[in-house]
C-alpha cells in the first residue's frame, strides 16, 4: 500500500487518529498493513472515503492514457501492445 501514508496526510490524520476510526490499536494497525488482506484494503478504503486502487498509486501516477504503464524503477512510459 505505497500511497496509504501520502493518503493519510492528505486527509489529515495519523496513523493514531485512522486506527481509532478503524477501533483497533496502532500496534494492530501496523501489523494489518503489513500484509493486507482484501477484506481490510476494503475496509482501509472506504474509511478513507476512496476507492482501493488509490492505496497503491496516486491519481498522478495512474495514466489516462491506454495501453501505456509507468516503469516503477526509471518512471518512464511502457507501451503495452494489444493482440
Amino acid at each position: 500500500m505505497d500511497n496509504f501514508e501520502a493518503l493519510l496526510k492528505e486527509k489529515g490524520l495519523t496513523k493514531t487518529a485512522f486506527s481509532d476510526l478503524l477501533g483497533i490499536k496502532k500496534q494492530n494497525l501496523n501489523g494489518l498493513m503489513k500484509n493486507p488482506t482484501l477484506e481490510t484494503i476494503k475496509r482501509f478504503a472506504t474509511t478513507l472515503d476512496v476507492p482501493m486502487w488509490q492505496l497503491f498509486a496516486s491519481s498522478q501516477e495512474v495514466q489516462e492514457t491506454k495501453n501505456t504503464i509507468t516503469c516503477p524503477h526509471c518512471g518512464k512510459p511502457i507501451e503495452l501492445k494489444v493482440k
